[in-house]
């Protein structure tokens, strides 16, 4: 089929990939290059970095609420176009162009985890079962028929980073199989359930700070949905430092301690122990090397 793709960030080249793979991809749709890096040099995105790579033709236009842009992609005519994770509402006549019109890849088993940030979201919650659906778009907020559904389970040591991989290897086989079914003519689209809808609200960093008020448990799955990126972040001493990886230990103390050698920190039920930290400006490093160049305070306590 003639495939026009649209997708910006490293979750979406998978699926373009693939569908290159099987399909003439004849047109590929990403955000604009933006500043990146210490110089702030304008970035290709990963997908336009990729299809251009392959001599794909690629636009960037800022909106897609023109005339002239909503001409230009309905001038491609493509039988289907491909969505995933690429940052712009589609208005009406951009769905309605390709014969087919626009199936969406999503993080999540909708309708749980609507939204921005299903993948954050799932292990922030405590699921223990994530996945893909590919689904049929309309004018709502992830709310179109679903064409197909692939699981992907979630269990206390995965990290954000970690299901992200997963699910977009999983999104670009399951959406080749969506396609190859709707060439077919053999699919049926099904009505999300009106049960079960959460919504997946973008990342605020203000939410990236640890609060071991809380129970040791929900503090792991904290850290873990945003590892890592944003990556959850203590202050000791006045530097702040990101946990990328906990897990849940036996102790007690008052909230914010740190009652342990080992930097295990008291929550308000249990405590954690730090697997893998981030200093500023530094790479990620196991505890031990951490606690090699880090001396932690005497009765050190985290506000």
């Amino acid at each position: 089929m003639r495939v026009i793709f649209m997708g910006t960030p490293e979750f979406a080249v998978a699926a373009l990939a693939r569908v290159a793979a099987h399909h003439d991809v004849v047109c590929v749709y990403t955000q604009p290059p933006r500043p990146a890096g210490r110089g702030q040099h304008e970035r290709p995105s990963p997908v336009h970095a990729w299809a251009q790579a392959r001599g794909i033709a690629v636009r960037v236009p800022k909106s897609l609420k023109s005339i002239e842009v909503q001409a230009e992609f309905a001038a491609l005519k493509a039988d289907i176009a491909v969505v995933a994770a690429y940052g712009l509402i589609l208005p009406q006549p951009i769905l309605d162009a390709p014969r087919l019109g626009c199936v969406n890849i999503h993080a999540s088993l909708l309708p749980r985890w609507r939204g921005a940030a299903p993948i954050q979201r799932a292990i922030m919650a405590g699921d223990t079962v994530s996945g893909v659906t590919i689904m049929q778009m309309d004018a709502g907020l992830d709310t179109g028929a679903i064409l197909l559904r692939r699981e992907c389970a979630i269990d206390e040591t995965t990290t954000a980073g970690e299901l992200h991989d997963r699910l977009a290897a999983l999104g670009a086989e399951a959406v080749v199989e969506a396609l190859r079914d709707l060439e077919r003519g053999t699919i049926k689209p099904v009505a999300q359930p009106v049960e079960g809808v959460t919504s997946a609200a973008k990342i605020d960093k203000a939410e990236a700070k640890i609060d071991f008020t809380r129970p040791a448990r929900d503090v792991v799955r904290h850290i873990h949905g945003l590892s890592p990126v944003p990556g959850a972040w203590l202050e000791i001493s006045g530097e702040r430092i990101k946990i990328l990886r906990a897990e849940s230990v036996d102790g007690q103390g008052q909230a914010g301690a740190i009652i342990a050698a080992d930097m295990t920190i008291a929550c308000a039920t249990g405590a954690i122990r730090p697997i893998q930290l981030q200093r500023a400006g530094r790479a990620a490093m196991p505890l031990t090397d951490f606690l090699r160049g880090f001396t932690l305070p005497t009765g050190a306590r985290i506000a």
